[in-house]
């Protein structure tokens, strides 16, 4: 290994591991680097060690980035790679999203041996879920499924459905798909009915701000209208104070110039859903986003998200 090479951050699931290689392996072929010009660094996180309760009860989103953040301020590490969907609004001083690789699929996956579809599943069927919007979106389409907490890394979740633990689970599509794993996919959830998380199928890379030499890197790998996309998505997600603990989708297209953008926030039952559409110029993608949010914050009224 040569003496400086480029140190990469991620968490040690297969999934995390795959993204940091997609990323090492982009960065070789943009600058005709060999491998041992960089080292994958392994960082455990809290929301690794914690695998018996939802995330919401015990911090968030931010149990997933703390530790690889301290190792990017300490200088630990020069970069870290994440999934979009795990990055909270705020982030530390100092650090910044500093590149986005190509989105895959935004979609979420239905994955069961008993059924094609969810509206397929048998009346008071078990669906296995962490996430509070998926959660919320089943109840709304089936009231009837029970939903139980469903944690763990992809392998293990897929694991707990073949040995019955559940009728059916869903995955985001972009995540099996990035590990070879599409071949598990029962069917897909169309967006129109199962608006993704914000962020879901996007990398990111967070650096340190001012650290000239490893932007300089990433500029020839980001992918820009991926940037676009999200900076709608995030500035939504911003305004809602979104997190672990409230049921929301969102999700910005582009066509040409225009940006599309649809968010979704959901009580977690399913039973009141208010959603909202804006269109633009990408150029305004961050106002979007925004007016977006202000829109449903402005429809629900102040105790809706406190509610819960």
């Amino acid at each position: 290994m040569q003496s400086n090479p480029l140190r990469i951050g991620t968490r040690g699931s297969a999934l995390a591991l795959a993204q940091a290689h997609e990323t090492r392996d982009r960065l070789m072929a943009a600058h005709g680097l060999a491998e041992d010009a960089f080292e994958i660094v392994v960082i455990k996180t809290s929301g690794d060690k914690i695998q018996d309760r939802p995330l919401s009860e015990v911090g968030g989103k931010g149990l997933f980035t703390k530790e690889i953040e301290e190792a990017l301020l300490d200088g630990r590490i020069d970069l870290a790679v994440h999934s979009s969907k795990d990055m909270p609004t705020v982030l530390p001083d100092g650090l910044a999203l500093t590149a986005f690789l190509p989105r895959e699929d935004v979609r979420d996956a239905f994955l069961s041996p008993k059924a094609k579809t969810l509206t397929d599943l048998p009346q008071g069927a078990v669906v296995g879920s962490s996430s509070l919007r998926r959660q919320a979106m089943i109840k709304r389409l089936r009231p009837d499924i029970d939903v139980v907490m469903y944690r763990g890394n992809l392998q293990t979740r897929l694991r707990k459905l073949a040995e019955g633990a559940v009728d059916a689970t869903l995955l985001a599509a972009a995540g099996l798909r990035r590990l070879g794993l599409e071949n598990e996919i029962t069917s897909l959830l169309s967006e129109d009915e199962f608006l993704p998380a914000v962020g879901q199928g996007a990398i990111c890379i967070e650096s340190r701000e001012g650290d000239q030499d490893t932007l300089n890197k990433l500029a020839a790998i980001h992918d820009q209208e991926t940037q676009t996309r999200l900076d709608a998505e995030r500035a939504f997600l911003a305004v809602l104070d979104g997190s672990c603990r409230t049921p929301i989708g969102g999700l910005a297209t582009l066509d040409g110039e225009t940006l599309h953008f649809r968010g979704i926030v959901l009580k977690p039952d399913g039973s009141e859903t208010h959603q909202e559409e804006v269109s633009g110029p990408a150029s305004d993608a961050v106002t979007i986003g925004k007016t977006v949010g202000e829109n449903l914050k402005t429809r629900m009224g102040p105790g809706f998200l406190a509610d819960h």
